[in-house]
């Protein structure tokens, strides 16, 4: 697959990369980008959810009325999962939800995502670019030059202090690192933005 790499102004360099296949033409595999995708989210969870059950709450644990002769149900204490402000039953507890993943499963979640953005040709390719400082104004400028409306992903081959400084209050904007991406972000994007030296850094992680 090959694409034109355009400069920041969106104009075509006249210049074209070729993609790999083995990094942007393969079958999408589903359920890999499912199960990556699952284990992002659930590590993202605090687990920090809790509740009282009958043994925490405040409360007397004085039988509250006789065993017999009452014509209701017997009842042994206010901290009870029956009365109100008593415990509850099997409440949840503070766990951990993160699992783990094989590396090479979430290598080829990654890769099925970068081939189905490259199938449904939401890829597009930029020279390598700079700003001389933090310009939030400056990136907008990019993004509207290059014509990106909706969720975009821009990815740089190395961490650019001023570009991500550019980028965090732009909605619907994220910026990370080819090293760094992962499948939630390449699936939550309409529109992913690759930095020409980024190509490189790509093969070379998944060569093999």
């Amino acid at each position: 697959m090959e694409l034109s790499v355009l400069n920041i102004k969106g104009e075509d360099t006249g210049r074209k990369v070729n993609l790999s296949d083995a990094i942007f033409g393969l079958e999408p595999n589903e359920h890999a980008m499912y199960l990556d995708v699952k284990q992002y989210l659930a590590n993202q969870r605090q687990g920090t959810h809790k509740s009282k059950e009958r043994n925490e709450v405040a409360g007397s644990t004085k039988k509250i009325k006789k065993q017999k002769g009452t014509g209701g149900a017997r009842a042994g204490s206010l901290k009870s999962p029956v009365f109100i402000g008593g415990g509850r039953v099997f409440g949840p507890k503070p766990r951990n939800y993160s699992f783990k993943l094989n590396k090479k499963l979430k290598e080829v979640a990654r890769l099925s995502a970068l081939s189905l953005l490259a199938k449904d040709n939401k890829v597009a390719l930029v020279e390598s670019f700079n700003f001389e400082a933090p310009k939030t104004k400056e990136m907008i400028s990019l993004l509207n030059n290059l014509k990106t409306t909706g969720k975009t992903l821009v990815v740089t081959p190395s961490v650019n202090q001023n570009v991500v400084l550019s980028s965090r209050n732009i909605p619907k904007l994220k910026v990370a690192t080819a090293a760094d991406v992962n499948t939630y972000d390449l699936l939550n994007t309409d529109r992913l933005i690759l930095v020409e030296e980024s190509v490189n850094v790509l093969e070379n992680l998944y060569s093999a």
